[in-house]
C-alpha cells in the first residue's frame, strides 16, 4: 500500500532534480528565479534550492554571498507579486485562479490563520517556516498590510532563512538533502518565538494601556 509520504516523495523528487539541474546549469541566475517563484506561490521547496547552492559553494562554484544575495532578492520579488495578487485580486481571486499554479487551499488556510492569530509579524517569522512561507504574502496582502512594513519584515525573515540553508548546505557538502527532515524541529522553535512575542507585546500594551485609565481614575476620585 503506498501512503501519503510515498506520493509526495514521488511528487517532490522531479522537483528538486529540476532545481538542482537548473542551478548547476545558471547559477546565481537560477537561484534567484526559483526563490522568486516559491514566494510567488509556486510550489517549488526553498529546502531544495538553498541547500544545493550550499553544496555549490563547497565546490568552489558560487560564493555564500552570493547565493544569499540571490535567493533573498528572489524572496522578496516573488513576495511582492503574492502581496500584490492578495491586496488587489482578493481571496475570491485566488480561489478561482490558485489552483493553475498548483497552489493548495488548505496551505492558504494555513497562512491565514497564522496571519489573523499574530498579526503582521508573522510575514516575519513565517519566512522560517516550510509551506507558510510560501503563501504568507497572500493574507498580508488581503489584510492590506502596510507595503513597507511587509517589505521590512519580508526582507528580514528571508535573509535569515536563506543565509540559514545556504550556510547548513555547504557545511554538509554532498549530504545537502539531509537538512530536510531536520526542519520540522525549526517549526516548532518558531512557533513558540511566535507565541512567546505575541505575549509579551499583550502584556506590554496592557501595562501602557493601565497607566493612563489609572490617572484619569484618580483625577476623577479628586
Amino acid at each position: 500500500m503506498v501512503g501519503y509520504g510515498d506520493v509526495m516523495q514521488h511528487i517532490i523528487n522531479p522537483i528538486v532534480t529540476f532545481c538542482t539541474n537548473l542551478i548547476g546549469q545558471w547559477g546565481l541566475p537560477a537561484v534567484f528565479v526559483l526563490m522568486l517563484l516559491e514566494s510567488a506561490c509556486i510550489p517549488i521547496p526553498s529546502e531544495a534550492i538553498m541547500p544545493f547552492a550550499g553544496f555549490a559553494v563547497s565546490q568552489g562554484h558560487m560564493s555564500l554571498l552570493g547565493i544569499v544575495v540571490a535567493g533573498v532578492a528572489g524572496n522578496l520579488c516573488g513576495s511582492w507579486i503574492s502581496y500584490a495578487v492578495g491586496y488587489y485580486g482578493g481571496r475570491p481571486f485566488v480561489e478561482r485562479y490558485g489552483r493553475y499554479v498548483l497552489l493548495r487551499m488548505h496551505h492558504l488556510v494555513l497562512a491565514e490563520r497564522f496571519f489573523g492569530r499574530y498579526g503582521p509579524i508573522t510575514v516575519f517569522f513565517a519566512r522560517m517556516v516550510p509551506i507558510v512561507c510560501t503563501f504568507i504574502s497572500l493574507p498580508a496582502g488581503f489584510g492590506r498590510m502596510s507595503f513597507w512594513k511587509f517589505t521590512l519584515y519580508t526582507l528580514l525573515g528571508s535573509a535569515i532563512w536563506v543565509l540559514m540553508l545556504g550556510f547548513v548546505g555547504e557545511k554538509l557538502g554532498s549530504n545537502w538533502e539531509k537538512i530536510q527532515p531536520l526542519l520540522h524541529y525549526l517549526d516548532y522553535a518558531v512557533v513558540v518565538a511566535v507565541v512567546a512575542l505575541v505575549v509579551w507585546a499583550i502584556v506590554r500594551h496592557r501595562r501602557r494601556g493601565g497607566r493612563p485609565g489609572a490617572a484619569g481614575g484618580a483625577a476623577g476620585d479628586a
